[in-house]
C-alpha cells in the first residue's frame, strides 16, 4: 500500500475517533436544572403550556424551558433568556414587570423585567429541604398539641425531599409582588410572602387528605380557589389561613377556575362546567355540548368568559357563564392555555405552539 494512501487511512481513522469523542462528550448527561434553555427559530411552534400578560406584553412558557414574549398581541414572538431547560407549565404576573413561572423538577422562576430574563428561585431539591425544615421546626410550635399530626407531615415532607426534583409544579398565582402560591402533583403546595426568596409548605393547611394533584390556583373576585383531580375544589379561608374543601356534584378531574365578583366556574373532563353564584355554597352544571377535557379558561375585559378544550374547541359566554356558544375555528389546535388579548381575539397555546384566534 502506498504511503500516501496509508496516511489517508490513518487521517480518516483519527477524524472518526475525534468525531466519536466529540459525540460522547456532547451526550454526557447534563442536569436540566443547570442547563440554560436553548434558543431556536421554531420555539413558538413547539409545545407551550402557559400564557400570561405583563402589561401590554404577552408571555408564553413551555417545553425545555422555553419562554416567549410578544409585544404586538401575539403577531410575533421572541425567546427570553432562561437558566433552566425544565419543561415549564404555568406563568403568572403580579403586575407589569414581576412574574413567576413553574414547571417540572419543582422549578420556580422569577422575572422582574416583564419576562425578558429569568432567575431560578426554587427547584424540587430546595422545596423538599424547605418542607423538612419547616415541619421539623414547627413540631414544637404549630403541632405542639398534636405531635402525631406533626410527625405525619414531617414524614410526608421527607418523602418529597427523598424524591428530589421528581414532582412537577402545575400552577402559580401571585396576589402582589410579595405573596403567592405554587401548587403541583401529589398535593404539593407552598406559599411565599417575600417574593419567592423563601417558601413555606401548606400541606397542613390544605384539606386534601388523599394528596390529590392540584392543577390550578386562581383568584376569582375576592376569593382564592384551587382545583384538582377527583373533583377536588378548595377555597381559601384568609382568616384561618387554610384551604377548605368545597363539595361538588362532580367527582372528575378539574383543570381550571374562572369567573368574576358575581360568579365562579370550574371546568374539567368530559366537557364539564359547574357554576356557582353564591361563593361555592351551591353549584349547577352548564351544558357545553362537549365530551372532551376543558383545559383552560380566561376572562376578557368586557366580562366575556372563554374556555378552550384539549381538542381545539373554543367556547364563549356573554352571560357570566350561564351558557356557552362555540366559536368557529378554522385551524383548531389542542389547547393548554388561553389568554384574551383584544375585544374579539384570544391567544391559544398548546402542542403546536401559539396562534391568535378571532372570537366572533
Amino acid at each position: 500500500m502506498p504511503k500516501t494512501a496509508f496516511a489517508g487511512i490513518l487521517a480518516a481513522i483519527a477524524i472518526a475517533i475525534a468525531s466519536l469523542a466529540a459525540t460522547a462528550a456532547d451526550s454526557v448527561w447534563r442536569d436540566v436544572l443547570d442547563t440554560p434553555a436553548a434558543k431556536g427559530p421554531l420555539a413558538s411552534r413547539a409545545l407551550l403550556n402557559g400564557l400570561a400578560s405583563a402589561g401590554s406584553r404577552l408571555v408564553a412558557v413551555g417545553q425545555r424551558g422555553h419562554v416567549l414574549q410578544s409585544n404586538d398581541a401575539g403577531k410575533s414572538w421572541q425567546q427570553a433568556d432562561v437558566p433552566v431547560s425544565s419543561d415549564l407549565v404555568a406563568v403568572s404576573f403580579a403586575n407589569d414587570s414581576s412574574g413567576w413561572a413553574v414547571g417540572h423538577d419543582g422549578v420556580v422562576l422569577r422575572t422582574t423585567n416583564a419576562g425578558a430574563t429569568w432567575v431560578k428561585q426554587l427547584d424540587g431539591h430546595g422545596a423538599g429541604a424547605a418542607m423538612v425544615d419547616y415541619y421539623t421546626r414547627e413540631a414544637a410550635g404549630v403541632f405542639a398539641n398534636d405531635p402525631k399530626r406533626g410527625a405525619a407531615y414531617l414524614e410526608e415532607a421527607k418523602r418529597f425531599a427523598a424524591q428530589g426534583a421528581e414532582n412537577p409544579l402545575l400552577d402559580v398565582w401571585f396576589e402582589n409582588d410579595k405573596s403567592g402560591f405554587v401548587v403541583g402533583a401529589f398535593g404539593l403546595i407552598l406559599r411565599t410572602n417575600d417574593g419567592g426568596a423563601s417558601w413555606e409548605p401548606w400541606l397542613h393547611a390544605t384539606d386534601n387528605p388523599k394528596a390529590l394533584h392540584l392543577y390550578a390556583v386562581r383568584a376569582v373576585g375576592a376569593d382564592v380557589w384551587i382545583a384538582g383531580e377527583q373533583g377536588l375544589l378548595l377555597k381559601l379561608d384568609p382568616q384561618a389561613k387554610k384551604f377548605n374543601a368545597v363539595e361538588l356534584p362532580y367527582k372528575g378531574t378539574l383543570f381550571g377556575v374562572v369567573g368574576n365578583e358575581r360568579v365562579v366556574l370550574v371546568h374539567g373532563l368530559r366537557g364539564t362546567v359547574l357554576r356557582s353564584t353564591d361563593g361555592g355554597r351551591s353549584w349547577r352544571p352548564v351544558d357545553t355540548g362537549l365530551q372532551v377535557g376543558l383545559t383552560a379558561s380566561a376572562i376578557e375585559a368586557d366580562g366575556r368568559i372563554v374556555i378552550v378544550s384539549q381538542a381545539g374547541h373554543i367556547l364563549v359566554s356573554r352571560d357570566d357563564g350561564a351558557s356557552f356558544k362555540p366559536v368557529r375555528v378554522e385551524r383548531p389546535i389542542p389547547a393548554a392555555a388561553v389568554l384574551a388579548v383584544a375585544r374579539d381575539a384570544a391567544v391559544v397555546a398548546g402542542p403546536r405552539g401559539v396562534q391568535t384566534q378571532p372570537l366572533q
